[in-house]
């Protein structure tokens, strides 16, 4: 199974107390493929730094780049599907190019990219990913 992850479930997916932190201890367990480009590795350090500290975000960022289950890829091809945030568009991107399973995301920006007939992203929220990690 691979996923795009929103940078919003990571934050929430990574706290020990948290309801999500199943989602992460998944990952790390090998349960899924993690699908990264840069721009998304850096938009993760970058939100990590502002909510953890400098020594978890450097555990969590070296954990991404030694992982076997971190999926590095490239995006050639910009669809622009989410005008609400552009940002948003680099995760919608990498699911289109990687034909991810899933982009898991609590993001409503998102809502916008349903309404396309083509490309067809899977868009889920992290309560849905939960359930699913749950059965893995």
């Amino acid at each position: 199974m691979k996923i795009v992850l929103d940078s919003n479930v990571l934050l929430v997916a990574i706290g020990n107390k948290s309801k999500y932190r199943p989602i992460w201890d998944a990952f790390v367990l090998g349960k899924y493929q993690l699908i990264l480009s840069e721009d998304i590795l850096h938009e993760y350090e970058e939100i990590l730094l502002e909510h953890t500290s400098v020594p978890i975000t450097s555990i969590i960022m070296e954990i991404f780049i030694e992982s076997p289950d971190v999926v590095f890829k490239r995006v050639f091809y910009n669809w622009y599907a989410i005008s609400a945030d552009i940002d948003d568009n680099k995760f919608f991107d990498l699911a289109v190019a990687t034909s991810a399973t899933y982009l898991v995301t609590n993001d409503l920006h998102f809502n916008e990219t349903k309404k396309l007939q083509f490309p067809i992203v899977n868009i889920i929220s992290a309560s849905d990913f939960l359930a699913i990690v749950s059965l893995l």
